[in-house]
């Protein structure tokens, strides 16, 4: 394809600025360099900084825009697998957005130009974006976008505020529950792998596709967010017999918090275990302006009004595919 080991260099058709568009392989990227990009990039995504794509994707290429002094002023990560048609671009699990991330300092600010440089790298690639790059500019031949959807909430009112934009049905219960004689209680947990059992046994592969080995990205990213300060596993039990009922894995970030896993038995969904979860989440992040409460997710309808009945917005975001023809059947794709 016309590139070293390591580095490859993709001209542009206007004038040359001070830094260069490069496509640089795993070995070649100075992560220092990549989480100062990150750090500089307003409303960058959580998931793009190194040690959440260490965790979920283990190694990746990207599109970096080098600077005079080799400083990283942009970058669009590309996790990359080989499948017998060729290299492919694939979105990481447990990664719900990558996509461009842009600095004051870049060059480059059109999203075709980087794509230009992967879509000489891979044969197929599928990537969920940032709401903020809506509307997408024009795309380079070959591409393909759609949109998905998850839900946000700012976390610049107080908790008294927040609640009371509530459905009236959340408020009741929230309310019912604090007068019984033993109301459930969310408290800290550390086993995250009673969290996949429960959601093993009551969703597994058939809801989702995924079997219990695709869990390890999921525990890789709980261990390094732990060191780091920032995972939150909460949990609710049954007050009679201690049985796990629900639990959530929260993710704090510059920008605010993801809901990033969450799992409830029957009895738990029935006695609002998992409504409980997300009002103590909100309540200790409450009255932090400039900070959003990240859903993640929505696109489903049930689980949309469940979102929205906390007063979320819809925020749509987009995904792009790419695809080139190769010798490779069709058919035998994924």
């Amino acid at each position: 394809m016309g590139f070293g080991p390591d580095l490859w260099l993709w001209p542009t058709a206007r004038a040359a600025p001070p830094a260069v568009l490069r496509l640089l392989r795993f070995s070649a990227l100075d992560l220092a360099r990549w989480d100062a990009c990150v750090a500089a990039s307003p409303g960058a995504p959580p998931y793009a900084q190194a040690w959440w794509l260490r965790a979920t994707a283990g190694r990746w290429a990207a599109v970096v825009e080098l600077g005079p002094a080799g400083e990283y002023r942009s970058l669009l990560p590309l996790p990359t697998k080989w499948r017998p048609w060729g290299r492919v671009a694939y979105q990481p699990l447990f990664t719900q957005q990558l996509g461009l991330v842009l600095t004051a300092e870049s060059a480059y600010l059109q999203l075709a130009d980087y794509l230009v440089v992967a879509n000489k790298f891979v044969s197929y690639l599928y990537q969920q974006l940032p709401p903020a790059v809506l509307p997408l500019p024009p795309l380079p031949p070959g591409f393909a976008a759609a949109e998905r959807l998850t839900y946000h909430l700012s976390l610049g009112p107080a908790v008294a505020a927040l609640r009371q934009a509530y459905a009236a049905d959340y408020r009741r219960r929230l309310r019912r529950n604090t007068e019984l004689h033993d109301p459930l209680i969310v408290s800290e947990s550390k086993d995250l792998d009673e969290l996949i059992q429960l959601f093993l046994t009551y969703r597994g592969s058939e809801h989702t596709g995924l079997r219990p080995r695709h869990y390890a990205p999921l525990r890789r990213l709980y261990a390094a967010a732990l060191a780091r300060g920032v995972a939150e596993l909460r949990q609710v039990r049954d007050p009679a017999t201690s049985a796990l009922l629900a639990g959530a894995l929260f993710v704090r970030h510059m920008g605010g918090v993801v809901y990033l896993f969450a799992a409830a038995s029957p009895a738990g969904r029935a006695a609002g275990a998992p409504l409980l979860l997300v009002d103590e989440a909100l309540a200790r992040h409450a009255g932090q302006p400039g900070q959003v409460f990240d859903f993640e997710g929505g696109s489903r309808p049930a689980i949309g009004r469940f979102f929205a009945n906390f007063g979320a917005r819809p925020v749509a975001y987009p995904t792009l595919t790419f695809t080139v023809n190769t010798w490779f059947p069709t058919w035998m794709r994924p």
